[in-house]
């Protein structure tokens, strides 16, 4: 199992938003993947598994070694059914898992629901991978959304979507969004009082008063 992130570290990306990052840079963040619920937050360290299409062996092993503070994430070759359902939720849960990432379905949607547990996935399945044995690996760099995740990358996801980080990153970005989302209040009250939007942001000085009027 890879090393954990810091928990301080991890409790401070709870306190900043993805969207504000992605005022920031356009890399890291997965595609492509909806949440079971929202709103919906977890921060953890990946640990990743890739299956073999239909063969989640890997994923039953993975599960039951995860522990408080992780994220399972899981890559399924490009297959759409379902490696994730009940009984994989529960352990995952029981075992202290963050939240789950799936680069493919879910199912027993009402049940992981009911626990509680976070999800991000490509949808919805009745059909389902299987127990095979053929191949599968745990804790290897896998590909999801786009994205590389490496074991003990950190995840960062909330309703507006995912960003993957190198622990090296975190306390320099959490300070750069927290000083970002910490002037809004008063931008908010500036605005209220007539302060136009787009003096602030900067895009007012692309326009000139007759295109807007047009």
């Amino acid at each position: 199992m890879p090393p954990q992130i810091r928990e301080e570290r991890r409790h401070a990306l709870l306190t900043v938003q993805t969207s504000t990052l992605g005022h920031l840079r356009d890399f890291g963040f997965i595609r492509g993947l909806t949440p079971n619920r929202r709103p919906i937050q977890f921060a953890g360290t990946a640990v990743t598994v890739r299956l073999p299409h239909m063969d989640s062996t890997a994923l039953h092993v993975a599960a039951d070694h995860l522990r408080p503070g992780d994220v399972l994430v899981v890559e399924q070759s490009g297959d759409e059914r379902s490696s994730f359902g009940g009984m994989v939720a529960f352990t995952a849960q029981t075992r202290g898992a963050e939240g789950v990432i799936l680069a493919g379905a879910m199912n027993d949607f009402d049940e992981v629901l009911e626990l509680g547990l976070p999800v991000y996935s490509r949808g919805v399945s009745a059909r389902t991978t299987r127990i095979l044995g053929v191949e599968g690996a745990i804790n290897v760099p896998i590909t999801v959304g786009g994205v590389v995740v490496t074991p003990g990358d950190a995840i960062f996801a909330d309703s507006d979507g995912i960003a993957v980080l190198t622990e090296a990153e975190i306390d320099d970005i959490v300070a750069d969004l927290q000083s970002k989302e910490s002037a809004e209040p008063d931008k908010k009250i500036e605005i209220t009082a007539g302060r136009m939007l787009s003096e602030w942001s900067g895009a007012a000085k692309f326009f000139e008063p007759s295109e807007v009027a047009s």
